[in-house]
């Protein structure tokens, strides 16, 4: 399992296509999970997270990433 970032056109009905995608490198994954306030992959909520303005900054810096904050950023763990 590992965490994705998936990235969408901020309320754009028209294009639902994916604009940025992102899977977090394992030695990554412990500080971004406490960025959301998860304990671990297997307790992590099911489904994709539309995260926050402060929680996109918050892990474009433990990447040390750039990230586009224009489109609407989503957290998942995916299989």
């Amino acid at each position: 399992m590992f965490l994705w970032i998936s990235g969408f056109l901020k309320d754009d009905a028209e294009d639902d296509s994916l604009k940025y995608e992102l899977i977090v490198k394992p030695q990554f994954e412990a500080a971004v999970m406490a960025v959301l306030g998860w304990k671990n992959l297997d307790e992590s909520p099911d489904g994709e997270w539309l995260l926050t303005e402060t929680q996109t900054l918050e892990i474009a810096k433990e990447l040390n990433e750039q990230i586009p904050t224009e489109l609407d950023l989503f957290m998942g763990v995916r299989g």
